[in-house]
């Protein structure tokens, strides 16, 4: 017992002994944490060169794009043929998708010899589907290889086939892995040759046009250090093995880690071993002098756990060689050191990939899939423990899973078909569903011919009884002159919010203009109870301001902004035709609601105001900005709400006596096509939102238009979309079903051009919305049509306008500013362009300068009570 013992120790001693010496002789092989964590970052600066298009023709890691724009969803099915050319073999797969919850699929092959003259011919001999990297096919290398292969298949007359991709094997590896597991978004070959790729933002792919949505990159890493970049780090033998290769100076990378290469990179440096005295006695034998010799296969063998050392002294002995037990375990930790660096190496590039999705995705921490294949990985006995391990160590920020995939290159190219079919058909349906909303320009001529003759109705007594555009006289006479000056309250009431101002104007060389004000909430039940208490709610909050300001004891001239559709028989006189914007307040339609506001005030009994005009939002939005331009006739809102206002000749406002001078008509154009003049490009979505708003069949146009309804029709959309099994993997939520739940500024988030398809998706998860990447491009395109189309038809209307003002005038050309104001103009991303380059289309002889309102509401009210004090004074005198 004590001699096995003792032996036991010698052979422990003996073998640590051997181990430490080839440790130290192959130390250059052996890398720290530190050199791959470098590593790391070299591959990572070599990543963004490739991706750059001016950086790309000299990167060794080509970056290549392989337009695979999506991974499966489950969602794929059908029938479809995959062909392999990758070796000797040429293999036909026939692969049965099944879409039964179940992520099933059946495979069928059948393997052909490929002849020589097709590997090595002329490319226009015989069927050529594809080819790998071994392959030189003259007439083919520098053409498409789709357009060969269907030229192929035109020969054949009963073949009825359509080609939709040509696949890498590695993008198939993670396609296959993609359908079992939606987090895999990274492919690994690691077998004779070695590669990776990823799913890439298309923002970062200078190569291929367009920014939304991922794109998978088929990185080609094998020539990572083919500038130079690995040197420090290649050895001797490296560098022995590479001149002995058919390709000198290039795949540097593969061939430090590929099993193509690393059983030759092991008989390198036994060979200089043994020349050296420090094994096999100094004996070569011919076998360990000839090329080839040492293959992956008996490096694996020899790096088994139990029967390593036994298939050692099997291997070295087939080699001609005489081991000693030294020599068997100096040998298998040669083998070690090599498959290790290739482990090593493997991590420290797919780690750089780790890290890049991780930073693209904004993420602290990630979970993702590595579906992975290759022989190196699934035989050699510790290469996939080694590689995980070091991964994990590496990037300690990511949660990987690898999973080993099935038939990469055959299923893998099934599944790459299959979801371009699934994408074709959705792009399709898409289309067709968004194909309403986009309006051509001879659509948008016939909307503001339209809206042309809708204001001549408004403003002919005749006509304006039965108009839509009920173009109601303001008695707003003048703009500002800069003369105006005093202290003035202001009312502003247009929405959920209520607001009172204290408004100071100057004139002179310090005219200017100062505002103090108070916000105040109008709850849902005073918006939808009594009038009576409605205007008892707006005098509490006038009498708290006016306490807050200290000037309780002041008769203020008043402006109130009502931002509702009123008609006026004097400035300060102006009748509720109608509710908008969710206000339901009884008795107040068909009264004056400046009455009210008195009724009201007298009531309370605390204060007394001179109430001088009842004033529009978009007439205050005119004068604000008239005050800063005297060129400004036209004021726009385009918000919550859309309307416009301009000043017309007193001559052509028939309602309204007087021909001399001008006045200032509210058009209230929301009710544009409340005659069905328009119902030729309204959708269906259009009427579901109608359909289920407050005020069916009324103000249809502002229903396209506005702020208010443009995230209802989205969502319509989105439902629609989602039934027809192309969002949210045909799952509508509890979220998405609720009305409101996506408002406007949503639709500005989403669009805006710095918001990546990450943040998309997380305000739609806010929303209870759980999208893909896919889901967010989508949502982003819905998004877009509605708001396009909304500036679209806007710019139409306002065309109309600013064309009439043309004709008014009687000149050729015309110049003239829009005071503009509203959330959708100034916060969506696109909208206030798309207006303006519709409305220079539509009307081409007019010079339209847009300027923004400040607070037209507020001191707009103000201005126009200023104005109507003035022009009063003057015609007192």
């Amino acid at each position: 017992m004590f001699a096995i013992h003792l032996l036991a120790f010698h052979f422990t001693k003996l073998k640590e002994d051997q181990i430490k010496k080839v440790d130290r002789y192959l130390y250059p092989l052996r890398l720290s944490d530190d050199v791959l964590l470098d590593v790391m970052a070299r591959f990572q600066a070599e990543m963004v060169k490739g991706l750059g298009r001016d950086t790309n023709p000299t990167a060794t890691v080509k970056m290549l794009p392989s337009f695979v724009r999506s991974l499966p969803d489950g969602s794929e099915k059908g029938e479809f043929l995959a062909v392999d050319l990758g070796g000797s073999q040429f293999r036909a797969h026939r692969v049965k998708v099944f879409d039964d919850g179940k992520q099933s699929s059946q495979l069928e092959s059948k393997f052909y010899p490929t002849p020589k003259e097709v590997t090595q011919g002329n490319g226009t001999e015989g069927v050529l589907l594809a080819w790998t990297k071994h392959f030189k096919v003259r007439g083919v290398q520098n053409t498409d290889v789709i357009t060969s292969l269907r030229k192929a298949l035109q020969k054949h007359k009963d073949i009825d086939v359509d080609v939709l991709a040509l696949v890498n094997d590695t993008v198939g590896t993670m396609m296959t892995c993609g359908y079992d597991d939606q987090r895999c978004e990274v492919g690994l070959i690691i077998g004779t040759g070695t590669n990776a790729c990823y799913m890439e933002e298309m923002r970062h792919i200078d190569l291929v046009e367009g920014d939304e949505g991922r794109m998978c990159i088929n990185t080609e890493w094998g020539a990572f250090g083919d500038d130079g970049a690995l040197d420090d780090l290649r050895t001797e033998f490296d560098r022995e093995l590479d001149l002995g290769s058919l390709n000198p100076g290039k795949q540097l990378f593969e061939k430090m880690i590929s099993s193509l290469y690393l059983g030759e990179l092991v008989r390198l440096i036994l060979l200089k071993m043994t020349k050296e005295g420090l094994l096999f006695n100094g004996k070569v034998s011919t076998a360990l002098l000839t090329k080839g010799k040492i293959e992956m296969k008996h490096v694996s063998a020899m790096e088994k756990y139990k029967e390593g050392l036994s298939n050692t002294k099997e291997v070295l002995t087939e080699l001609s060689l005489c081991p000693s037990e030294e020599d068997c375990v100096a040998v298998q930790h040669v083998c070690t050191i090599v498959s290790f660096r290739s482990a090593n190496l493997c991590a420290a590039a797919l780690g750089a990939i780790l890290t890049r999705l991780r930073e693209n995705k904004k993420l602290l921490r990630m979970r993702t899939t590595v579906g992975i294949d290759g022989g190196l990985y699934k035989t050699h006995p510790q290469y996939a423990k080694r590689l995980h391990k070091v991964v994990r160590r590496l990037v300690p920020t990511c949660d990987v899973r690898f999973l080993l995939s099935v038939n990469g290159s055959g299923k893998g190219a099934a599944m790459v078909t299959a979801v371009a079919a699934r994408l074709a058909a959705q792009r399709s349906h898409i289309q067709a569903t968004l194909a309403p909303f986009l309006l051509s320009l001879g659509t948008l001529r016939e909307v503001r011919n339209k809206m042309r003759t809708e204001l001549e109705y408004g403003l002919k007594r005749e006509t304006q009884a039965k108009a839509t555009v009920k173009m109601l006289p303001t008695y707003v006479c003048g703009t500002p002159d800069g003369t105006e000056k005093g202290k003035f309250l202001a009312l502003d009431l247009g929405g959920t919010n209520f607001r009172v101002l204290l408004v100071k104007i100057k004139s002179g060389r310090r005219r200017s203009v100062q505002m103090y004000n108070k916000i105040f909430a109008i709850p849902l039940e005073i918006m939808q109870g009594t009038g009576e208490e409605l205007f008892d709610h707006i005098v509490q909050c006038i009498a708290d301001f006016l306490e807050y300001m200290g000037i309780k004891g002041a008769r203020l001239p008043l402006g109130f902004t009502f931002s509702f559709p009123c008609r006026q028989a004097s400035i300060d006189k102006g009748t509720l035709v109608g509710w908008t914007k969710g206000f339901k307040a009884t008795d107040c339609e068909g009264e004056d609601v400046v009455d009210m506001l008195r009724e009201a005030i007298k009531r309370r009994n605390e204060f007394d105001l001179d109430i001088v005009a009842v004033v529009n939002d978009t007439v205050g939005t005119m004068m604000t900005c008239g005050y800063e331009d005297p060129n400004c006739e036209i004021g726009l809102i385009a918000g919550t709400g859309s309307n416009v206002c301009y000043m017309e000749d007193m001559k052509n406002i028939e309602i309204v006596e007087g021909n001399e001078g001008k006045m200032c008509i509210n058009t209230e154009w929301g009710a544009f096509g409340d005659n069905g003049c328009i119902d030729n490009i309204r959708t269906k979505y259009d009427k579901e939102v109608d359909e289920g708003s407050l005020n069916p069949g009324k103000q249809r146009y502002e229903k396209m238009t506005s702020g208010m309804y443009l995230g209802e029709i989205v969502r319509q959309i989105l439902i629609d979309l989602t039934k027809q099994g192309l969002l949210f993997r045909g799952r509508i939520s509890e979220s998405l079903r609720k009305r409101g739940i996506f408002e406007t500024k949503f639709l500005s988030q989403i669009e805006s051009d710095r918001l990546a398809l990450l943040q998309v998706r997380r305000i739609l998860q806010q929303l209870g919305l759980d999208s893909t990447c896919e889901d967010s491009i989508i949502v982003k395109e819905v998004c877009g049509v509605v708001s396009r189309r909304a500036a679209r038809l806007c710019g139409a209307g306002l065309a109309a306008i600013v064309e009439k003002k043309r004709q008014n005038q009687g000149v050729e050309h015309l110049q003239i500013t829009v005071g503009v104001d509203g959330t959708l103009y100034k916060l969506h991303p696109h909208f206030s362009r798309v207006l303006r380059e519709t409305v220079k289309e539509l009307a081409p002889q007019c010079d339209v300068t847009f300027m923004l309102s400040e607070d037209g509401s507020g001191k707009g009210a103000a201005l126009i009570t200023a104005v109507a004090k003035r022009l009063h004074n003057v015609g007192q005198k």
